[in-house]
Formats: C-alpha cells, structure tokens, sequence
C-alpha cells in the first residue's frame, strides 16, 4: 500500500500558528503532528508515502529533507486544489496496482490500517471511508451492506445528492478523514474529465453509481482533528493517552 498525506491547508483556525508556519508542524507533546503521521504509516509498514504542500509549503519541504525522509513532495503552489485537485494532481506518484491510503495531516487517532486495508481488500471496493459513530454535525448515509448512499448535513437537515432517499436499514457515522482507494478512483476521475480544484467528497457523492464506495466502521475508534483551537488545547493528553 500507499500513502497519502494530505498537509497543504491553509489551518485558518489555528491562527496565530499559521500566520507563520503550516498547519502540518504544529508540534503535539513536542513533536509536529506530521512527524506522528508518518511514523504512524511506517509503523504500519507503509514505506511509499507522499505529502503535498502548499501553505507555507517550504518550511515542510526543509522539514522533510533534514529528516532525509525518502518521501515525495508534492508543491501545489500556486493554486491550493482541495482534496480530490490533491488526489489527482499527486497521481504522477499514486500511479500504479497499489491501493492508497489517504490521511489527513491534522488527524491523530488509533485508525488500526491493517483492519482498513483488509475489509477494503475484503470487498473489492473502490474506496473505503473509516468511520465511527460519534458526534459530527455532519454524517455519512450507509446502506445496511456498508455501501455509501448519500451525506446529511444535520444543521439544516439537508441531504446529498439532492434527491437522496435513505435504504431500509441505513445507518449514518461520522467521517475521519482517512481512507483508502484503489486506483480505480484516480482512473475514474482522469476519465471523467475532473480538473483543478474539487472536494474528494464532491467526487464520492457524484460516483455512487459507477464507483464501489464502503465505510468501515472502526467501533474503539479514538480521533482527534486538532485543527481546531479548543482540539489543540487537548492533544497532548490525547495523544498520551492514545494506543501506539
């Protein structure tokens, strides 16, 4: 398998930190949230991985190299493409029979890869998102097979698609921000002519007829986004506390 981490946001709630530095090198118990991503895939015997930048986008290229990582960099400057733009702008590297896995920079959890992997494999899917039940203002639509049928928004109660009507037996979870695909996904959005800047949500929830797309659903899943101020302020118990 693949990686892919995802460390190019602008992190505009971490404010002051990101006036002057990336999201991704906050530092977490002294060491930057980047760091623990990577050792964390490594750990899992991923040794392929590749991470695009953009915000302040040198101080983690330098980061990298005076760690004399061999992982690739992906510069998106000058234009910062979302997750699916980041996707298919990283394929040059993601290109191949391996299935990806894709990890947001500022996530810290106990996501067992392993067991991700496996049900992916499992199911010959497309993608396979982790999930977990916990509180979100935004959740996932799943059919009683695991397969995804829409997204709900429970702010406003509205739905995608648009004319989304839940199968007997659905359930919604939260998202994690970590996932796996096959290269199917980036060959469907090569085809289909997707360029730029788009959500990889927007893709998924665009691709549910043509695309095997499951959630697996990890029940002891412990995350944190610590892309927000209040999360940041507890990583560091979080991250003691947390199963290695």
């Amino acid at each position: 398998m693949k990686a892919f981490i995802l460390a190019a946001g602008l992190g505009s709630r971490l404010k002051p930190w990101t006036d002057s530095h990336p999201k991704a090198l906050v530092p977490i118990g002294g060491t930057p949230v980047l760091q623990l991503v990577v050792e964390k895939l490594r750990r899992a015997g991923i040794s392929d991985i590749t991470v695009n930048v953009y915000h302040f986008a040198d101080q983690i290229i330098d980061f990298v190299k005076d760690r004399n990582w061999n992982i690739n960099i992906v510069d998106e400057r000058p234009t910062l493409l979302e997750t699916g733009g980041a996707i298919l702008n990283a394929a040059p590297f993601l290109d191949g029979d391996e299935d990806i896995l894709v990890h947001n920079a500022d996530i810290l959890s106990n996501v067992d890869i392993p067991a991700l992997s496996l049900a992916h494999k499992l199911r010959k899917a497309d993608a396979t998102l982790l999930v977990s039940d916990r509180r979100s203002s935004r959740k996932l639509v799943f059919g009683s097979d695991g397969r995804l049928e829409g997204w709900h928004s429970l702010s406003d109660d509205s739905f995608r698609p648009s004319d989304f009507k839940a199968s007997p037996g659905s359930t919604e979870l939260a998202f994690s921000g970590i996932y796996v695909i096959s290269p199917a996904v980036i060959a469907s959005m090569k085809s289909r002519g997707f360029s730029g800047k788009f959500s990889i949500m927007d893709f998924f929830l665009g691709s549910l007829s043509g695309l095997k797309l499951y959630g697996h659903n990890q029940e002891d899943l412990q995350l944190l986004d610590i892309g927000k101020p209040d999360s940041l302020n507890r990583a560091d118990e979080f991250l003691s506390n947390l199963p290695q």
